[in-house]
């Protein structure tokens, strides 16, 4: 992730999922509040998968992605389930945090890495298009 916070990130006190826009609400215990795409959270998992080892994968396709699940870790994470299958990231306060205030830099990030790789974000089937054979 992009810059640290001084001293420890605050504590998240309340989370609202709002599934048709897709954006999940994140307060943190100083009162700050932050909406963050589903999108966002998705290419921006903190798990392995997405993190690998050094060389950080580039998520293309989740354009139109949501959450299905949202489950407490202890007192410093939730996990957080996506409608693709995704499940194995820990999105603890700092990572949250992190994500939150730097959102529109990382956001930039991740499109122009998008298209020097010439990735997509659009959905490979779109799931709301019934096929009628």
């Amino acid at each position: 992730m992009s810059g640290i916070a001084k001293g420890p990130a605050p504590k998240v006190t309340d989370l609202k999922l709002k599934r048709k826009s897709r954006i999940l609400e994140v307060t943190f215990e100083d009162g700050s509040s932050y909406s963050l795409s589903c999108e966002m959270l998705r290419v921006h998992s903190p798990s392995a998968e997405v993190h690998g080892h050094g060389n950080p994968k580039l998520v293309t396709h989740k354009k139109n992605v949501n959450i299905t699940s949202i489950t407490p870790v202890g007192h410093y994470a939730v996990k957080i389930v996506f409608d693709d299958g995704h499940d194995t990231g820990l999105f603890t306060w700092p990572v949250l945090f992190d994500l939150a205030t730097n959102q529109t830099q990382l956001w930039e990030e991740y499109l122009a890495r998008l298209r020097a790789e010439k990735g997509s974000r659009e959905p490979l089937i779109d799931m709301a298009v019934k096929y009628h054979g």
